[in-house]
């Protein structure tokens, strides 16, 4: 991409930078962008325009300056450089396939921040190629909390000259910045982050179940252990969520249903087995049976604990009466 000129004025040049998904995360991740950004910065001087179908959500980045688009095509004739975060792969060939790939003028960059799979990361990169626009897969991770810290870690796939050229705009966003390699290396990266979550959270989850049977106090128990071999960044953020009752989304339910079924597809597709992802699955898909779909990831510990409330949970072992 090149920087656009206004006014004639070399001093002036203003990057027109395009965010598509103002939810949760994009939400704040617009906000770092408009923080961080601005003369004399790494970023330089950014024109933001933001859109989401649903257009209240854009109202706090209009009150910060951002530019608020009626559509994806209008976005799209009007970025250098156009980033997404948006649910679900449909979702991003919807908006992608369906619109911005035939507005957006050629020599601009599209980064595509859903974890979504790698199979349309590739098809994408070559759609966007053909058009004479750079694609880049770049899943993230971190959640609410490293969305609103600016401290994300991400995972990019695509072009490492467009890499290089985003990564200051990435840096506004994130801390742990990493290309991958080719097209799809960002989103199977970003396979293996949920790998290791999806069987963390089974541990974290049943390890506070046990400190209450047992008749420990679940907060001390997080204490001791979290500098340890068995801490984690999820023990450390959503250990005392769960305790305190609050499973409200960092990341929904129903989103990680969504990525814990790429891994196993792409799993299947390369004939290996993961019986750890395939039992977390499973329990997922439980937890959303009983209407957890759009509960934070944390709640699987109502699920776990519903299977075990009638087996005397609360009772203290023996040892310990």
């Amino acid at each position: 991409y090149q920087r656009r000129v206004h006014g004639g004025k070399k001093a002036s040049a203003m990057l027109r930078v395009g965010f598509i998904g103002t939810g949760v995360m994009g939400l704040s991740m617009c906000k770092n962008i408009l923080a961080k950004s601005g003369p004399g910065t790494p970023a330089g001087a950014v024109q933001l325009t933001v859109y989401n179908r649903t257009v209240a959500k854009t109202e706090p980045l209009r009150e910060l300056g951002a530019l608020v688009a009626t559509s994806i095509a209008e976005l799209a004739r009007n970025s250098d450089v156009l980033f997404s975060i948006v649910g679900y792969p449909a979702d991003v060939e919807s908006v992608y396939f369906g619109s911005v790939l035939d507005h957006m003028p050629s020599g601009g960059v599209i980064c595509d921040m859903t974890t979504s799979t790698p199979t349309l990361a590739v098809r994408l990169a070559e759609a966007a190629a053909a058009r004479g626009l750079t694609s880049l897969d770049a899943p993230v991770s971190g959640g609410d909390v490293g969305a609103r810290n600016g401290t994300l870690s991400i995972m990019v796939g695509g072009n490492r000259d467009a890499f290089s050229r985003l990564l200051p705009l990435f840096e506004t966003m994130g801390k742990n910045i990493n290309h991958m390699g080719a097209p799809g290396s960002g989103q199977h990266t970003k396979m293996c982050n949920q790998i290791l979550i999806a069987t963390t959270m089974i541990g974290l989850c049943e390890s506070l179940l046990y400190a209450q049977r047992a008749g420990l106090n679940p907060a001390d128990v997080i204490a001791a252990v979290q500098q340890g071999a068995a801490g984690s960044w999820s023990l450390t953020n959503y250990g005392p969520r769960i305790l305190a009752g609050n499973f409200d989304p960092g990341f929904m339910v129903e989103h990680f249903v969504k990525d814990m079924g790429i891994a196993l597809e792409e799993a299947a597709r390369m004939n290996l087995s993961l019986p750890g992802l395939a039992l977390a699955n499973q329990l997922y898909i439980s937890l959303k049976a009983q209407g957890g779909s759009r509960l934070g990831t944390q709640s699987l510990y109502k699920c776990l604990e519903n299977m075990n409330r009638d087996l005397g949970v609360g009772q203290q072992t023996r040892t310990q009466q």
